[in-house]
């Protein structure tokens, strides 16, 4: 069990033979920064210089649990952020510009109420509160042979 308190970010990177185009340590550091950002395993791996195969060959290895755990929380960070940022615009608008004869003569404020019900109703808030709604449920109970 991990303390309540315990950063998941921080954690002891995964030794790797050293490689100037490998995973080394401040590569698995930034790839756990940008995977918070956004939640997106391919994106955070480009940006990094790496593919998201070998992130996920790098996940799989047995001394990895530092850094599966900073994964799943820098996962769950970054889904969070893209959703409150997709109610805020769905919510507040975005601004786009007025052209006429190829000038931009202004602005108006667009809503997309597609994106607010995709933010409130997709999979990935399905997901969390299945997970929620487990934590919740009591265990069922254990079944002995013979009972009924």
């Amino acid at each position: 069990m991990q303390p309540e308190d315990d950063d998941p970010f921080d954690f002891t990177p995964v030794a790797t033979s050293p490689r100037a185009d490998g995973w080394s340590a401040e590569r698995q550091r930034a790839f756990i920064a940008e995977l918070a950002s956004h939640g997106g395993v391919a994106a955070a791996a480009r940006a990094v210089g790496m593919t998201p195969q070998s992130a996920r060959r790098l996940r799989t290895r047995p001394d990895a649990a530092g850094f599966v755990r900073a994964w799943d929380a820098a996962v769950d960070q970054g889904r969070m952020m893209a959703l409150d940022l997709a109610l805020q615009i769905a919510r507040e608008g975005r601004l786009v510009p007025v052209r006429r004869r190829g000038k931009i003569v202004g602005h108006r404020r667009c809503f997309d109420s597609r994106l607010m019900f995709a933010a409130c109703y997709g999979e990935s808030m399905q997901r969390y509160e299945r997970k929620a709604r487990a934590a919740l449920e009591p265990a069922p109970p254990s079944s002995r042979p013979g009972s009924r």
